[in-house]
């Protein structure tokens, strides 16, 4: 039977399916990265992306094509984590802006929803890079446009697409060298690919499995944990659910709510958007809080986790340690004009960003990319009219970008920084005295002078920048490229070294990770100080996963 459109139904269908079919095979996209360093997370962070907007589609009984078209866009905008992330996000929603308006779509629709995608994606990235997901996606948009009056089957019509999509992904080497030298297609790309052909299995009625992960209604977890590794915590259950608003929900009623349940409770997240608020409490009596929800609006998503029972001493311990903490943050603190966000990992680094003033800390960096909700939850703890965002990792840099779009009652300032030392010293050139745009202008100017260098090692063998490199290699690499690759640390340190310092330079800060032992970093600061003689060496504990050493010239 020909089918030649596609209602709400199959739609959601459709997307269960391909968000299923892109985490089944993420492990395998995170291998196509071109890079040997273990940034190898495209695939993790698309997944992670459309598993949230998954998950509020499970939610929905028998949806219209509006409710899923807002389910889609607004759960994928602030689940998405990383770059490839946040363009998928935006493909979604330029899709849905398009669809929301129809009860069923066909050839046409889709067309227009494909173009709008595209539109609305390349507007997200400030400087769109052919060969990448953003490529593959213009050229199945392009593609709809070429057949979209000849082909009348919406089922070859779809695959048509989906084969110039394949086409245009094995083209990607062709415009990026990077790509071709590294004998891979843009890992974007593909997860794109495999996205549109999860949809299409469930089109042709083939058998998925669409069920997806934290979806049901109303679940408790049990698990045989002893009394004696339960009796500290405080507040036993952790409970989570979603209001979907009847009526009028001001910053005033947000506040009563939070006060609520943080007198119930702690560990306490409210998250508004439009109109659903998402809920997360630690409480005694989960009963309480549910009432109190059902006074804004129905309840979906509820999930109820009895931590007393689930989870082993050292869990139990973590978690009570956090609770304290998230507790403390979400004291009242007096408005300040000016606040700071950075997103941080590894002890030390942490240390500094808090002794330089940094109001609120964001876990994560490489392979551990925050979401555009993370972001989102950081802002509202920072009690300021002004807030600068921190990202410190190039892949991290528009989902702040997207956290900022969402906010209006706060002015954020993203300062694109792609390292840590850049996110120190952009801290460190803050001048109270100046405006918020002239800290702006300057700290912009500060970072484009430091020079960073990172110490890490190649997961595959490849061959990037000229350079063989073999697995388990040691590599220094630049801003821009890989400097130079070895079989110790602490030479190809001092190497990369000589590629970063030039006659003008001052300023040679070296963080050590969690791998280097405090005698032998200081052994390596030594050396470099005894050769560079006109510059000023700093030595500092960072306790960053991943990188042996992270280094900074000024």
């Amino acid at each position: 039977m020909t089918i030649n459109r596609i209602d709400a139904e199959m739609l959601s269908k459709m997307f269960l399916a391909g968000a299923k079919n892109i985490e089944a095979k993420k492990e395998w996209i995170n291998e196509l990265n071109v890079f040997p360093v273990p940034d190898g997370d495209t695939g993790t962070n698309m997944s992670l992306t459309i598993m949230a907007a998954a998950r509020e589609v499970s939610t929905l009984n028998n949806p219209s094509m509006a409710e899923l078209a807002k389910a889609i866009s607004s759960g994928s905008l602030r689940g998405a984590r990383g770059n490839s992330g946040v363009i998928l996000s935006q493909l979604f929603r330029g899709f849905t802006k398009v669809i929301k308006e129809y009860d069923e779509i066909d050839k046409f629709t889709i067309t227009n929803a494909f173009s709008k995608a595209v539109e609305t994606a390349y507007k997200a990235v400030m400087k769109p890079k052919e060969g990448t997901i953003l490529t593959v996606a213009k050229g199945m948009a392009d593609k709809c446009v070429e057949i979209v009056d000849e082909v009348e089957d919406l089922e070859e019509f779809i695959r048509q697409v989906i084969e110039h999509g394949d086409y245009i992904l094995s083209q990607t080497p062709e415009m990026l060298p990077v790509l071709k030298q590294a004998g891979v297609v843009d890992s974007g790309g593909q997860g794109l690919m495999q996205v549109l052909k999860g949809g299409f299995d469930a089109f042709l009625g083939k058998e998925v499995d669409l069920s997806i992960q934290g979806s049901n209604h109303f679940v408790i977890n049990k698990s045989s944990a002893t009394v004696e590794e339960t009796a500290d915590i405080k507040f036993g259950y952790c409970t989570e659910f979603i209001v979907m608003l009847n009526k009028e929900y001001t910053m005033d009623t947000e506040h009563e709510f939070k006060e609520f349940l943080g007198s119930i409770g702690d560990s306490l997240v409210v998250v508004s958007d439009e109109d659903i608020v998402k809920v997360h409490v630690h409480t005694n009596d989960p009963g309480l809080a549910i009432q109190k929800g059902l006074t804004y609006g129905s309840l979906t998503s509820m999930k109820i986790d009895n931590m007393r029972e689930e989870h082993h001493e050292r869990l139990i311990k973590d978690a009570e340690k956090l609770a304290k903490i998230q507790a403390q943050e979400m004291e009242k603190t007096p408005k300040k004009e000016v606040g700071f966000i950075a997103v941080s990992i590894g002890q030390g680094i942490n240390e500094i960003f808090q002794e330089l003033g940094v109001d609120y800390l964001i876990e994560g960096g490489q392979t551990m990319n925050p979401s555009t909700e993370d972001m989102l939850n950081a802002i509202d703890k920072v009690n300021a009219d002004n807030i600068f965002i921190l990202p410190n990792n190039k892949n991290i840099i528009l989902a702040a970008n997207q956290a900022k779009e969402l906010i209006e009652d706060k002015n954020i300032i993203v300062i694109p920084t792609k390292t840590v030392p850049q996110g120190i010293t952009a801290v460190i050139n803050y001048v109270l005295d100046k405006s918020v745009e002239d800290n702006e202008k300057s700290m912009l100017e500060e970072i484009a002078r430091v020079k960073t260098g990172q110490v890490t090692y190649a997961v595959r063998d490849t061959n990037i920048d000229g350079k063989e490199i073999k697995e388990n290699d040691i590599m220094g690499i630049g801003d821009h490229s890989i400097l130079t690759v070895g079989r110790a640390v602490e030479k190809v340190t001092k190497d990369m070294l000589k590629e970063l310092v030039d006659d003008e330079s001052e300023l040679i800060s070296i963080y050590y990770g969690e791998d280097i032992s405090e005698d032998i970093a200081n052994k390596l600061a030594e050396e470099i100080t005894n050769e560079y003689k006109n510059c000023e060496v700093e030595i500092h504990f960072g306790g960053q996963p991943i990188y042996y050493y992270i280094v900074s010239v000024e």
